[in-house]
């Protein structure tokens, strides 16, 4: 009984999975369909602000959309200017920066396209007769614009 029990249980799970077809000559199912891309998903999530947490993140936008940047710094330790590398955004007016050592930008997506934002800053304090280190903590979100 206890038999027939684990290979009913096996059957249940194995018919779920299905198999890719072309591969084992006979009949078989296909593999559910996967989220689409424009559906929310781990990869390729939309967002409307980043920050220093969401640093190897992928997000995406739709032309005509708008992310902004605020990584909070410090005056020891402050942020470079947020740089973008690709043409799949327009820097636009961000407000004001009232704290030194942040770093603030916004972008309009302006065309379908892949861009990475990027900045860097120091690890270590860099206060004066204090022992700082050269080592850099990096930022960077890629950009998907559809």
């Amino acid at each position: 009984m206890r038999r027939i029990a684990t290979l009913a249980v096996a059957a249940l799970l194995l018919a779920g999975c299905g198999t890719q077809a072309g591969d084992d000559g006979g009949d078989s199912v296909s593999p559910s369909p996967s989220p689409s891309p424009s559906s929310s998903s781990s990869d390729c999530a939309p967002v409307g602000e980043l920050h220093a947490d969401d640093n190897g993140r992928t997000v995406c936008l739709t032309v005509g959309d708008t992310v902004r940047v605020a990584l909070d710094g410090a005056k020891n330790r402050p942020w470079k200017p947020v740089s973008a590398d690709g043409s799949s955004l327009e820097a636009v007016n961000s407000g004001i920066v009232l704290l030194p050592g942040d770093a603030n930008a916004a972008y309009e997506a302006v065309a379908a396209g892949r861009t990475k934002l990027s900045s860097s800053r120091p690890l270590c304090t860099t206060d004066p007769g204090r022992i700082s280190c050269q080592a850099l903590q990096d930022w960077s979100v890629t950009v998907v614009v559809t």
